[in-house]
């Protein structure tokens, strides 16, 4: 085994995680840290910013037009509804939510009472509506969602000759990460082609050297091999389907566990 070679398999004492702080002492991330003494910090390598009604009036949308509303994130919900009450837009009680994830789902509550008979929730991905999409091909879809997003679902949609809108109603930039600049970690954690994207802008001569690469979801870890980057933790996994359980199962392996 090279020099290299070892060196990647060094025992992990830092990771930086590229997602806000978890809130309270129960996050899978502390405990993680707890359990293997670990230093995890926190950081978002992107930042959101919303349309503003000049730009989004632009876009020539009726929301009220529409029967349905697709949400895959929490960002999208915020900035839809911030839309919705700068046009003075209530939505109708008999409007359908399509949720990315029963988090998704729980969150659109800020907001709106919901009928059980009006919600459809996917297990975590996009895949997981478009049997829901099939079974109701009549109504008349609007995606609420950045300017940066996956394919999946106006592929999807156009394939299938499904009636929908997508509406950008916040932006996503990379945020200003230059005080890491000195920072060095074990493990970086990406969880978005955004995140990625990210890493570059800010740090364009970013040498990987022995810094291990986790990515979750399959478009992030091909962002990571796109860069010419090596990808040493890819979840979900069948025996981790988290990120903290691939981060563990790594960890156990290299730390000697």
């Amino acid at each position: 085994m090279s020099a290299v070679t070892k060196d990647r398999f060094r025992p992990v004492k830092s990771i930086l995680v590229s997602q806000p702080a978890p809130a309270g002492a129960n996050s899978p991330y502390v405990q993680l840290a707890e359990k293997y003494n670990l230093k995890i910090d926190f950081r978002q390598f992107i930042k959101v910013e919303p349309v503003v009604p000049k730009e989004f009036r632009k876009q020539k949308i009726d929301i009220l037009k529409h029967t349905a509303v697709i949400f895959t994130s929490r960002n999208a919900i915020d900035h839809f509804f911030a839309i919705c009450k700068d046009f003075k837009i209530e939505m109708p009680a008999d409007m359908k939510y399509f949720c990315i994830s029963d988090q998704t789902a729980h969150y659109l509550q800020k907001y709106i009472v919901i009928r059980k008979r009006k919600l459809f929730v996917g297990q975590k991905t996009a895949q997981d509506l478009f049997d829901y999409f099939k079974k109701h091909k009549s109504e008349k879809y609007l995606f609420p969602c950045s300017d940066i997003r996956k394919d999946d679902i106006p592929e999807y949609m156009e394939k299938n000759g499904i009636a929908f809108t997508e509406a950008i109603i916040y932006h996503t930039l990379e945020a200003d990460l230059s005080d890491l600049a000195d920072v060095k970690y074990d493990i970086l954690a990406f969880f978005s082609p955004s995140g990625i994207k990210s890493l570059k802008i800010n740090f364009p001569d970013f040498k990987q050297g022995n810094t291990r690469i986790a990515a979750f979801g399959p478009t992030t870890s091909q962002a990571v091999r796109d860069l010419d980057l090596i990808l040493d933790i890819e979840a979900p996994m069948p025996n981790a389907p988290s990120m903290t359980g691939a981060l563990e199962l790594y960890i156990k392996k290299v730390n000697n566990l």
